[in-house]
């Protein structure tokens, strides 16, 4: 046996994680570049001072206040009747997801999603013992229903990873989308991925709002990006509260800090400031889109706080091009393409100034 006794599976596989630079424009990682508001910064420091005083003690396990003001904040966001039994959160949206697959899949067990999709999903995947399945979105980055619904129907697997607007493209599911893939996924869990909820265009609405019609239907929501709250580490998630109760099964005891548990619900408290620029955000997304297709990039629709954009013959020599003008974004998704998280109008116009030089060394992708 090779030391360490590491699982073969595992062996020479390099660790998940983006690219971390020092550079003046940091725009890969979808990020809000909006900080906290003085006001939460204040009563963060405030609620973590109290809780500093109990840490001799364990957290409250079941994190009651924490869920309460989920559930609150959710029936103002896409939801309505949601209860605290039918929250559940943990260390980010990455822990959340762990979590379900270790819940629900396993040994003998199949998840799927639809590629491009999040490239994390298959590694909780496989970090779950589970089987990875990956059908394909269409040439514009939809779902084909058809082909979505038979192979949800061949495959008949345990966990749907659906995120919604989808990374890396920015692209949302309709309702009735996600309705039909819940009934052809029979007693399996269709996890629909609203990480950039926040984000989507007026109009899209949330899956939150199905969660009474499906029985096997999962909501999940992260505090990362559009409250500002990277550093924070809280995911959650919406469902009915018998899945719930088996994510509790495989959850490890107080896996939620004091700390954390008193950050995001001090953070809660403030959510309309913290989210006061996203409409901003959203607003500077859809001029970014026009801007990119103006100057005759191929652009994927976007619901969320990033734009996907090519098609470059060498996207990798553009991405480093931008590096060296003191720009980071994201090398990502399909070959051709590259992906932008929105920031703030100065870092926008520092990215389209450094694209304009970098484009004009590097030729396009064919796309006749």
């Amino acid at each position: 046996m090779t030391f360490p006794p590491i699982r073969e599976e595992l062996r020479g596989i390099e660790p998940y994680g983006a690219p971390q630079l020092d550079v003046p424009v940091q725009l890969n990682v979808n990020e809000n570049p909006y900080g906290p508001s003085p006001e939460a910064v204040a009563d963060i420091a405030a609620a973590v001072a109290a809780a500093a005083a109990t840490l001799n003690r364990y957290p409250d396990r079941e994190f009651t206040a924490l869920r309460e003001g989920l559930a609150a904040y959710l029936n103002t966001s896409g939801g309505s009747d949601i209860t605290p039994e039918m929250v559940w959160a943990a260390n980010g949206s990455n822990e959340v997801m762990l979590q379900i697959l270790q819940a629900f899949g396993g040994p003998g067990r199949t998840a799927l999603s639809f590629a491009p999709t999040y490239s994390m999903y298959p590694e909780y995947a496989r970090d779950a013992m589970t089987e990875w399945v990956v059908g394909h979105r269409a040439e514009d980055f939809s779902l084909d229903l058809d082909a979505a619904r038979g192979l949800i129907l061949e495959k008949q697997p345990s966990v749907v990873l659906l995120p919604s607007p989808n990374n890396p493209t920015g692209t949302a599911l309709p309702p009735e989308a996600v309705s039909m893939l819940c009934e052809a996924a029979g007693d399996g869990i269709v996890v629909v991925d609203e990480a950039y909820g926040e984000f989507r265009r007026s109009g899209t609405p949330s899956a939150l709002e199905l969660l009474p019609k499906h029985r096997n239907l999962v909501v999940s929501r992260t505090m990362s990006k559009a409250f500002a709250l990277a550093g924070a580490r809280l995911g959650y998630l919406a469902a009915d509260p018998a899945i719930c109760d088996a994510i509790r099964v495989v959850r490890l005891p107080y896996h939620l800090s004091a700390v954390t548990q008193a950050t995001a619900s001090a953070a809660l408290r403030h959510a309309p400031e913290l989210l006061g620029n996203v409409a901003e955000l959203r607003a500077e997304r859809d001029r970014t889109v026009e801007w990119l297709r103006e100057q005759g990039f191929v652009v994927a629709d976007s619901d969320a706080n990033f734009v996907l954009f090519g098609m470059f013959a060498d996207r990798h020599a553009v991405w480093q091009g931008l590096l060296e003008h003191g720009v980071l974004i994201r090398e990502t998704g399909p070959d051709g393409w590259l992906r932008v998280s929105i920031g703030t109008a100065d870092e926008m116009t520092a990215f389209k100034d450094a694209l304009t030089v970098v484009v004009k060394t590097e030729p396009m992708r064919d796309q006749t």
